[in-house]
């Protein structure tokens, strides 16, 4: 491997994950880093992830055989600026962003094409930061890489063993099959969240809508709780293919609108079977780019303190309740009481503890 120095711009939880990853499976090679805050940098430097115990100056990371830019779109685009004049022609030139064509347009203007290879880790958390990285955050996550056509095959064949070598699964794109690939699986769905909130909290007489929402409104609606300020960059970066998206989408509308319209019960089913055996055919898996929610419904005992003998059980065992409720509303699924886990393993044993006490156990 010929990365022996490795820079990261940024070292939160991807940044810091990717990092540990490293150094876990090369220990030999070198890790600098620069952060927003300087104990972040202190972290690292006390888990012994990185050389530095201070914040790195921009221009030290110009003898860097690869560099991370683990920020913001925006935020990589203003540090690479700043970072050029430092660069050595040998040193390659990686992202971690979502969206690829605004920072590889900027690449291309500044000369740098040959030096670039975007990167984008599908994997990620709930929580942030440097302290809830793990190099385990990766392990059979994709790892989407995109080319130019400036970039030397041999520099990316290189760059995707690595990442393979860090155990996840890299996946060569094209910077606009990539843009639209997650416009229309993570982008789009995070507009449509929120419009769909949008319109039935305007529409919200009397607050029925609140009181009665269902199981599939919240699962459709979850990913609307997402940070305003990340989607509303993610829309600005990435606008051209959620526009196009978006005229799609309003087509597939379009076509339910006519046949609920026409009472056209025959092309309604076509439509709901259509997308049921596609949504069928999708393995969900951890690195899927949406947050997966590990939950379960149980069946609720008419008895005091229901709910607490729930928690006490799980309490017992050490494990650690995201979130509980009682399900008033359950036209389309089993189980009065709502649990929610932190994580997999949590999950699955708190199903075996329950099952073991004689609760019905409902998952989806």
């Amino acid at each position: 491997m010929s990365y022996k120095k490795i820079g990261f711009i940024g070292l939160g939880l991807i940044g810091g994950s990717i990092a540990k990853a490293i150094k876990e499976v090369h220990p030999k090679i070198k890790l600098y880093a620069h952060a927003s805050r300087r104990e972040t940098i202190e972290a690292a430097y006390e888990a012994r992830v990185i050389e530095n115990a201070d914040i790195l100056p921009m221009e030290k990371f110009g003898s860097m055989d690869l560099l991370f830019l683990c920020c913001p779109v925006d935020t990589n685009i203003e540090y690479l600026k700043s970072i050029k004049p430092h660069l050595s022609k040998d040193c390659l030139i990686t992202d971690v962003g979502s969206v690829k064509g605004e920072i590889e347009s900027m690449v291309s203007r500044e000369g740098l094409s040959s030096q670039f290879i975007g990167g984008h880790p599908m994997t990620g958390s709930e929580k942030t930061g440097f302290s809830n990285s793990s190099a385990a955050l990766l392990e059979n996550a994709y790892y989407i890489i995109t080319k130019n056509e400036e970039v030397a095959e041999s520099k990316v064949e290189e760059f995707s063993e690595f990442i393979s070598e860090l155990s996840a699964i890299p996946l060569i794109l094209t910077t606009k099959d990539h843009d639209f690939a997650t416009a229309a699986v993570s982008h789009l769905p995070h507009v449509m969240s929120a419009a769909l909130v949008n319109m039935v909290s305007n529409n919200n007489k009397k607050d029925i809508p609140r009181t009665i929402a269902a199981g599939g409104f919240r699962d459709v609606t979850r990913i609307a709780a997402s940070s305003p300020v990340m989607w509303r960059d993610i829309c600005l970066e990435n606008r051209d293919a959620i526009m196009e998206l978006l005229s799609l989408y309003e087509a597939e509308l379009s076509n339910f609108r006519a046949a609920i319209d026409a009472s056209d019960g025959d092309a309604l089913y076509d439509m709901f079977a259509h997308a049921k055996d596609f949504r069928d055919s999708i393995t969900i898996k951890s690195h899927s780019l949406l947050p997966r929610v590990f939950e379960f419904y149980c069946d609720l005992r008419n008895e005091i303190g229901g709910i607490a003998k729930v928690a006490k059980i799980l309490a017992w065992d050490e494990l650690s309740i995201k979130n509980i409720g009682i399900i008033h509303n359950r036209e389309y699924q089993q189980g009065a009481l709502h649990v929610e886990m932190y994580d997999e393993r949590s999950l699955n044993r708190a199903i075996r503890l329950l099952e073991a006490k004689g609760y019905a156990i409902y998952t989806h």
